[in-house]
């Protein structure tokens, strides 16, 4: 479904991402797992056309992603939930999800989306008309992933979805992950919390400073000596 191959980003004279390569099946969760600062967002904003890779490149279904911007990115199935949220915090929550669904295909199912989004998030519909700024914590990651899922999409790109959360919350967020792949939904799971990524993944890459320095079945990560001492604190 998704192939990258030796992908590259530079920021002035920085490579932040020094030829990455990996793959996502069809139905499958991937898991990028790093420390802060070791490309994973960098990686992800490369794939929906936020930055501009240096080099390599990036196939979605045949299609290659190089030099599309944003929009024909998301129109091709793949959607992003950035790092932070990034929600409209003066809007409603339904006028927020209403905002993912901009897309003609998306708005002409908006009403039947609403109730699949309603089905798995019930929270939201009972926050429909309170500002998406007044929610707690786990609230907004539940408000930024069901926007991102108004637009239908093959593909979603999760970035550090269990940040600032209690360990319960975290918990019902891997929950909802594994919902929404069950929803025939890959998923790309991009994490500081090792433990949550290799557990809810399949397969998983290790990131350091931009380069893939690991990569296997997640539950042989999660046996890993060098994994266990570096991300899981064991």
């Amino acid at each position: 479904m998704l192939e990258v191959k030796d992908l590259r980003v530079r920021y002035g004279v920085v490579e932040a991402v020094k030829g990455i390569s990996f793959q996502v099946s069809a139905g499958a969760i991937v898991s990028l797992i790093g420390a802060n600062g070791a490309g994973k967002t960098t990686s992800l904003r490369a794939l929906t056309g936020l930055v501009r890779p240096s080099g390599g490149d990036v196939r979605f279904e045949n299609t290659s992603l190089i030099g599309l911007p944003p929009h024909d990115i998301v129109r091709l199935g793949i959607a992003h939930v950035p790092e932070g949220r990034r929600l409209f915090p003066k809007m409603t929550v339904l006028e927020n999800l209403k905002m993912g669904a901009y897309l003609r295909t998306a708005k002409a199912e908006q009403a039947s989306t609403l109730v699949m989004i309603y089905e798995h998030f019930p929270i939201l519909r009972q926050r429909g008309g309170q500002l998406a700024g007044s929610l707690s914590g786990g609230e907004q990651q539940m408000l930024a992933i069901a926007r991102a899922l108004m637009t239908r999409p093959k593909l979603l790109l999760l970035d550090e979805p269990s940040m600032g959360l209690s360990p319960i919350m975290t918990a019902e967020i891997g929950k909802i992950i594994r919902q929404i792949n069950a929803m025939d939904v890959s998923i790309v799971l991009v994490e500081q919390n090792a433990m949550l990524a290799l557990t809810l993944a399949g397969y998983g890459y290790v990131l350091e400073t931009g380069t893939l320095v690991m990569q296997g079945q997640a539950d042989e990560l999660l046996r890993d000596e060098g994994v266990r001492k570096a991300y899981l604190g064991i």
